[in-house]
């Protein structure tokens, strides 16, 4: 294939790559404030952009970090964490607790 063909099929790609994602992230910015899943849809375009930019990858590292550290810090404070349930299995006697 020809370098020039090659250019120019690798930035088309660089391109379409980077608005799709930057529709997704704006997309997503406006469904922060409007119904939606914003937050979803902003990963989703960092997903995007991550597979042609390097800063993208950087993002959605940091994300992926913090969102790990968030789920720790909601799991130590949630009551009972750590400790079995209490109550026993499910019986005939007690249809609350069935599964």
């Amino acid at each position: 294939m020809d370098p020039l063909l090659q250019a120019i099929v690798r930035a088309v790609k660089r391109g379409g790559v980077f608005l799709l994602g930057m529709t997704l992230l704006i997309g997503g910015a406006a469904m922060l404030v409007l119904p939606g899943p914003g937050i979803a849809v902003m990963l989703l375009g960092l997903v995007v952009l991550s597979a042609e930019f390097k800063w993208a990858q950087r993002i959605l590292a940091w994300a992926r970090e913090r969102g790990r550290s968030l789920k720790d810090q909601a799991q130590t404070r949630m009551p009972g964490a750590g400790r079995p349930p209490t109550g026993g299995p499910p019986t005939r006697d007690r249809p609350d607790r069935a599964a």
